[in-house]
């Protein structure tokens, strides 16, 4: 009876990987890469107050969000077009330029095996002056 259960458990296996239930691995494709055309405003005093940053631009996804010299911002999704970001004081208390960039977030695969995911992509950054 040992013997017929062992068998009987290698070709179950055996048909399972035949059949193509193993593990498969697909690579994610490109994604839609956002575009800035705008930061409203453009500009800051440095050690002025909090404020809120207007992106404009093209492709923003509805979960993209606003890099401050790399650094994810809490953002909101106004339109595929537009995204606003308060900017705390404290990201402002020192004169430089800032680069603003927009980063659409990977997604994950839904097709058979998880196929048909996105990675995430990341504008050209735009320059932002503190004074």
């Amino acid at each position: 009876m040992k013997k017929l259960n062992t068998f009987a458990l290698v070709i179950l296996t055996a048909l399972t990987l035949a059949c193509g239930y193993s593990s498969k691995s697909y690579t994610p494709v490109a994604g839609t890469t956002p575009s800035i055309m705008q930061l409203n405003p453009d500009s800051a005093t440095a050690g002025g107050e909090a404020f809120t940053l207007t992106v404009n631009g093209s492709n923003f996804a509805s979960k993209a969000v606003v890099n401050w010299n790399g650094v994810a911002q809490t953002t909101t999704y106004m339109s595929g077009s537009e995204l606003t970001v308060t900017i705390p004081a404290s990201l402002i208390a020192n004169s430089g330029t800032v680069q603003v960039t927009v980063t659409n977030p990977a997604t994950s695969g839904t097709g058979m095996y998880g196929s048909g995911g996105t990675l995430a992509e990341t504008s050209s950054p735009m320059s932002f002056t503190i004074n």
